[in-house]
């Protein structure tokens, strides 16, 4: 199963993903409590082995401004987590992530938005909130493509991949202890969500969980 440990901004706490096992990192460079500087994130970049994927968080950004970011930190993936539509995907020549808010009256079409993965998450991202897991099946998503996200936790994280069986797991708050990434919490994560025989390929070659 894939892992990503979102809103890192200290190389420690990159480290100790990356040491776990965590396929992502995770930088936010939208307004947030975790909102790194460009100049941070490409410093720890810097430090990172190329077995991980690494990852800029994008709210309602422009196109450009996130070119220019994506080349500066030496950036994998794209992940968009506004109301961006599809025309920003296609115009980015990143890899793709993108996340829709799960609630009740969502648009449940969405299976046609040109990205690598879906990230579903709670209508509140990034408080640490869970949603009602049933609304997913109600999407339609390829689950080879679908990465879990909304208040994500060791206590809560091998439920989650019973019921919704993704081929990935978010987590950010969910592996902080008073609002700074918890390394123990890091490691205790992504060993529950690795707890089966095999490695999975980031291509998504092995997406049972």
């Amino acid at each position: 199963m894939l892992v990503k440990i979102c809103g890192i901004t200290t190389e420690k706490a990159a480290q100790a993903a990356v040491e776990a096992g965590a396929d992502f990192i995770g930088f936010v460079f939208a307004p947030s409590s975790r909102k790194i500087t460009v100049e941070k994130a490409k410093e720890i970049s810097t430090t990172l082995s190329p077995t991980v994927h690494k990852v800029g968080v994008f709210v309602n950004e422009t196109v450009e401004n996130i070119a220019s970011i994506a080349e500066a930190v030496n950036l994998d993936y794209i992940q968009l987590h506004g109301d961006e539509p599809a025309s920003i995907a296609e115009q980015l020549p990143y890899k793709i992530i993108k996340a829709f808010l799960v609630k009740g009256n969502m648009k449940t079409d969405i299976t046609n938005y040109p990205c690598d993965y879906y990230l579903v998450d709670s209508p509140k991202a990034g408080s640490g909130e869970t949603f009602d897991w049933k609304l997913i099946h109600k999407l339609s998503l390829d689950h080879r493509k679908l990465i879990l996200a909304g208040g994500l936790s060791s206590e809560n994280i091998s439920q989650a991949i019973k019921q919704v069986n993704p081929v990935g797991a978010d987590v950010s708050s969910g592996v902080e202890t008073n609002g700074k990434k918890d390394n123990e919490k890091i490691k205790e994560f992504i060993h529950l969500c690795k707890n089966k025989e095999g490695k999975d390929d980031i291509d998504g070659n092995i997406y049972d969980a």
